[in-house]
């Protein structure tokens, strides 16, 4: 479903955070989202128990891999939030 989504529409956002007892951070980086299919990029990324989630092995049709590119972001800290450019 995602995949399909990046296909028609690259872009994306990506958001980590840290929740601690008093103090809450996060970033959100911006940016693109690749759907790559070439096979040495994906032979290079798998793993061997790869196969629970694809059963046909490394040349399951349904597996490729997602490249974000970060163009921009957004951090928060201590109620306070700054944008930047990558």
């Amino acid at each position: 479903m995602r995949v399909k989504q990046f296909r028609s529409n690259p872009n994306a956002s990506i958001y980590f955070y840290h929740k601690g007892l008093f103090k809450y951070v996060g970033v959100m980086l911006v940016g693109k989202m690749e759907v790559l299919t070439d096979q040495e990029i994906k032979n290079a990324m798998w793993k061997r128990g790869d196969t629970i989630f694809y059963k046909k092995g490394i040349t399951d049709p349904d597996y490729c891999i997602l490249k974000f590119t970060a163009t921009s972001g957004r951090y928060y800290c201590d109620l306070k939030t700054e944008s930047f450019d990558i």
